[in-house]
């Protein structure tokens, strides 16, 4: 009974992977009057500029303590 149970469970799974492909890769149809796809502009550069000052303060503070002759 049990075996039965696993064969048509695996059976389910394999058509439902199988049929995935066909749901992910579908498309809306082409709108000659909406722009093509997302801007990528003054947000993505704000967020880059923010992450590199982040990164280069972590560093020279790091770099400051470690070179902090009052902690010998």
């Amino acid at each position: 009974m049990m075996n039965h149970f696993f064969r048509n469970t695996a059976f389910l799974l394999a058509i439902l992977l199988l049929s995935m492909p066909l749901y992910v890769l579908a498309q809306p149809g082409f709108d000659p009057g909406v722009p093509d796809g997302a801007p990528v502009d003054g947000g993505l550069s704000i967020l880059a500029i923010a992450g590199v000052t982040y990164a280069a303060r972590k560093f020279h503070a790091k770099r400051k303590k470690s070179n902090d002759p009052s902690e010998e």
